[in-house]
């Protein structure tokens, strides 16, 4: 075990959150046309092109979400949150869409007005109030 002193981190930013998801083109899908975030890149990559990186954001987000196959486990069991100054306009938007597994908004105890959703493979998605 080393005694030196730590350095300070490099790191500036959290760029990229990953979910792992069964099928990455539904995924893409849900994000898309349901969600309606941005696709932001979706890159083949390995010696033949077998491999797939796939992001997708908020409009306007600078923090990205990659969907990628899982490796070696279930898709799925992953979370995040988002934000969103109208959390209530937002849920009505996604009930209206229809397709979305959505929990009914939350607000009070202390904690910000916010509701879940989930993706097709059982991500979690917190949309909260700022």
């Amino acid at each position: 075990m080393s005694t030196s002193a730590p350095t300070s981190t490099t790191v500036t930013n959290l760029g990229v959150a990953m979910f792992t998801v069964a099928d990455q083109d539904a995924a893409l899908a849900f994000y898309t046309e349901k969600l309606g975030w941005e696709l932001r890149g979706d890159t083949r990559f390995g010696e033949n092109g077998e491999n797939r990186w796939i992001e997708v954001a908020p409009p306007g987000s600078t923090a990205r979400l990659a969907l990628n196959p899982p490796m070696g486990g279930q898709p799925g069991g992953g979370g995040i949150g988002v934000e969103t100054p109208d959390v209530r306009a937002e849920h009505a938007r996604l009930s209206q869409i229809g397709g979305v597994d959505l929990d009914d908004v939350m607000e009070g105890y202390g904690a910000p007005t916010l509701f879940m959703m989930r993706d097709l493979d059982g991500n979690s998605i917190a949309v909260v109030q700022v």
